[in-house]
């Protein structure tokens, strides 16, 4: 063989080695990756596994709104990002439910009626009674950390409000999914404040979803975070950050607009996100 036969072919053959390492590296790694279906519900896809989180799947204005707020839009709303036919195809593959807590806006009537009642779900242990009243047998109350299916899920804590009326909305929970080297924090219904804090620096999430809208009633201060909550988060963190929960309850206030202009205005538009329903993220 020619000398320059010999180093074009072997030229070729290493660079469609490359070529097939490149294209292979990513089948090589776990697909981490969630789709916000509207408000707080999220589909996570992990290590082969679908996790359902907050479901509230209500039509559109089919719900009361919520009480003592600056208006009474009926909610949701929006409609889901997708048609009833398509919805039922994608509960079809959940493996499990994981809630946050029982508040109607993230476990609605419709999810209730539409999920099988053998459907594994994960939660905090205050809400293990009422998930068996309503007919699920395979509850699994969480306090701190398990492993499920390859998958590590910790428990996290925060703040749903301040003073009074924090206390008043009750025990609340957030989450760290975890595989292999990557993990996503779920933070919650839950305000900037030290437990949020402390997760962060304790787990050093790949990517963190905040509930955002600034809800809040009459009375009393915001009870989910507002735009200035996300930045103290975006201080504590190198992570990507996407805010969700909003334009779906009627006493969320701020809107996707707001938040989009103060990340514009701090220079965040490479690190925190806003994801449009239906929209995907990967961790």
């Amino acid at each position: 063989m020619k000398r320059r036969t010999f180093l074009q072919q072997s030229s070729l053959a290493m660079m469609a080695l490359a070529t097939n390492r490149l294209y292979a590296a990513p089948g090589n790694k776990t697909r981490f990756r969630f789709q916000l279906w509207r408000h707080a519900t999220l589909f996570v896809e992990v290590n082969k596994i679908n996790i359902l989180v907050d479901p509230m799947l209500s039509a559109k204005d089919a719900m009361n709104p919520i009480p003592n707020a600056a208006n009474s839009l009926r909610i949701p709303m929006v409609d889901l990002p997708f048609n009833e036919v398509e919805l039922k195809k994608k509960l079809a593959t959940v493996n499990a439910i994981l809630l946050t807590h029982v508040h109607a806006d993230h476990w609605d009537v419709k999810a209730r009626d539409l999920l099988n009642k053998e459907i594994p779900i994960i939660c905090q242990p205050t809400d293990v009674d009422r998930l068996k009243q309503q007919g699920f047998k395979e509850i699994i109350p969480l306090s701190e950390h398990m492993e499920w299916k390859g998958i590590g899920i910790t428990r996290t804590g925060g703040q749903h409000g301040t003073g009074e009326m924090g206390k008043r909305m009750g025990l609340v929970s957030g989450y760290v999914i975890a595989h292999k080297k990557q993990s996503l924090y779920i933070a919650g219904d839950t305000i900037w404040c030290e437990e949020v804090k402390r997760v962060i620096d304790r787990y050093q999430p790949d990517h963190i979803i905040v509930n955002g809208g600034g809800a809040r009633f009459l009375q009393g201060d915001a009870i989910t975070m507002t735009g200035t909550d996300v930045l103290e988060v975006s201080k504590a963190t190198k992570a990507n950050i996407s805010v969700v929960h909003l334009e779906t309850i009627n006493h969320c206030l701020e809107k996707r607009k707001n938040f989009r202009e103060l990340i514009h205005q701090n220079r965040l538009e490479k690190q925190v996100m806003i994801p449009d329903d239906g929209s995907w993220s990967r961790v």
